[in-house]
């Protein structure tokens, strides 16, 4: 029986949140979903997940709460990418510095699933 990647997904958008579980949930990925920045850092040293998926514009920024994981979390092998509506290469520019593999607009949100199975496969090239 093959074990299935855990993902955490952490947005404020509720029916945001469930599209994006509905369509990443898999043989091969079990979600977990939170829509508060609170409890973030206590989820993930509980589940210790393989990769978490960040809305960027909640309550705390989600570079600021990929820090706190990291860093609260002793987590630095745990990627994070971040999601949002807005596209601006500002945005994308602003994230370089976070260490995250990915960035993917939640206007399509094939574009998510397709970064995800993306890194997914390639942590599997490199096992």
């Amino acid at each position: 029986m093959r074990i299935r990647k855990k993902v955490l997904i952490v947005d404020d958008d509720k029916s945001r949140l469930h599209n994006t579980l509905d369509l990443l949930e898999s043989d091969e990925i079990e979600v977990v979903t939170h829509t508060s920045v609170f409890g973030v850092t206590s989820l993930v040293k509980s589940m210790q997940p393989y990769l978490v998926l960040f809305d960027i514009n909640m309550t705390l920024p989600g570079d600021k709460l990929a820090s706190l994981i990291h860093d609260y979390c002793d987590a630095s092998d745990i990627p994070v990418f971040f999601c949002s509506f807005n596209d601006e290469s500002s945005m994308v520019e602003s994230l370089t510095g976070t260490g995250s593999p990915g960035y993917a607009w939640k206007g399509d949100p094939s574009d998510i699933w397709i970064k995800i199975k993306r890194d997914i496969s390639q942590q599997a090239k490199n096992s």
